[in-house]
């Protein structure tokens, strides 16, 4: 995602492109990978953490980044591919993957059909050790199906 597309976001939904929040911008669109807010912090200094946290609030909630957490609890950010998705995480190197697999919204459908009440929303994570870090692990590998 390219810093023009985030430009466009912040000025289509009426918000000022203030100097500390294209400095914001600059730093989350040359990362290649998934980042912090402190991470992002650290990358602009100078700019106030409030505007960070509030320029990646406004990104998340206009769909172009998304919010995960990994499996310590610890939040971090990642751009989202359009539409909605789930996300794989590395538990040893933080990577994440995206992904969309019908039979999980095959069965939200199914949980709403069959319950009071309509899903207003949920969060897939998948921790995983991926295959870079299965060559470079200690951790121990499952023997057959999880």
């Amino acid at each position: 995602m390219g810093i023009k597309d985030l430009i466009q976001t912040i000025e289509g939904h009426g918000y000022r492109l203030t100097a500390p929040r294209m400095k914001v911008l600059a730093s989350i669109s040359s990362t290649g990978r998934n980042f912090t807010a402190e991470e992002v912090c650290s990358d602009v200094p100078g700019v106030g953490r409030a505007t960070v946290y509030r320029t990646l609030k406004l990104l998340t909630d206009n769909g172009l980044l998304c919010k995960l957490t990994l499996q310590d609890g610890s939040p971090r950010y990642s751009f989202s591919m359009a539409g909605h998705h789930h996300h794989l995480v590395c538990v040893g190197c933080g990577f994440v993957q995206e992904f969309r697999q019908s039979v999980i919204e095959q069965l939200l459908s199914q949980l709403e059909a069959s319950k009071a009440g309509t899903i207003l929303g949920h969060r897939i994570e998948v921790y995983v050790l991926c295959p870079a870090c299965q060559v470079n692990s200690t951790h121990p590998q499952p023997e057959g199906p999880l």
